[in-house]
């Protein structure tokens, strides 16, 4: 095993002991202040959110608005990653500036704002899959990329369903429908909502908006980048595939 492997390897460990935890106080504390918050916004907001979320869930299953890159091929961990990173950094700068603006705009343009973040998330993890050598042509694919999306903003309960089907994706994309008109994906925009709420909400705050909106934005980007090259190094990144790799690249090199 390389040494960028070795490295990635325990930091994959490491966050998966991290992903891999029981609901905290501090989590129900959060989810009760939410709740609160969320009886402040107007139900019509609440729709207009859930109806957004829903909208992207839909174009990422029947779509191929995201679907800009090929695969890329034969290429080592490390220089992947780099150019992941790179990616990472460009959406967090990205989303970062759109949140301070529509976040200084007032009630109605953070609302808008919504719909905006969630394309911007998507596209970063459709040119994470594909730096990764996945093609995201492929139906079972996307809704890996959901699964991503699903496991960065989840409640820790709902994290450790989705942690348990992934560890696994071999054997449980198996199961899945060949049909996307049987997949259950209401449950991605429902957990996306409630995971937000109590972060997003405060970007409609008058005054405060534009500030919440930056520093929001950042860390949810952030969150996502780490959550998606976990995920990916699960797929890639153990022991075994390591050396089935190196055996490769040697038969290769003969």
């Amino acid at each position: 095993m390389l040494p960028y492997e070795i490295k990635a390897y325990k930091e994959l460990e490491h966050w998966k002991l991290k992903i891999q935890k029981k609901p905290s106080i501090l989590d129900k504390l959060a989810k009760g202040m939410q709740s609160r918050l969320n009886n402040l916004i107007p139900e019509k907001v609440h729709n207009a959110i859930t109806i957004a979320i829903e909208k992207m869930v839909k174009a990422v299953l029947f779509g191929a608005k995201y679907i800009t890159k090929e695969a890329r091929e034969d290429s080592s961990l490390q220089l992947r990653e780099a150019f992941v990173k790179e990616r990472i950094e460009f959406y967090r700068k990205t989303a970062s500036a759109e949140g301070a603006v529509t976040g200084a705009g007032g009630f109605l343009l953070g609302l808008a704002e919504f719909p905006i973040l969630i394309g911007i998330k998507m596209k970063l993890l459709f040119d994470i899959a594909a730096l990764y050598g996945y093609d995201v042509k492929d139906y079972k694919e996307r809704l890996y990329i959901l699964h991503i999306f699903q496991l960065a903003f989840s409640s820790q309960q709902g994290r450790n369903q989705v942690f348990k089907r992934m560890s696994d994706w071999d054997s449980y994309v198996k199961s899945l429908p060949e049909d996307v008109e049987h997949f259950d994906w209401r449950t991605f925009q429902q957990e996306y909502r409630d995971y937000i709420d109590l972060a997003k909400m405060a970007q409609l705050i008058p005054v405060i908006g534009a500030a919440v909106g930056a520093i929001v934005n950042y860390k949810l980007i952030n969150k996502l980048g780490e959550t998606a090259m976990n995920c990916y190094r699960m797929r890639k990144v153990s022991p075994l595939k390591i050396l089935n790799s190196g055996n490769k690249n040697l038969t290769r090199n003969r």
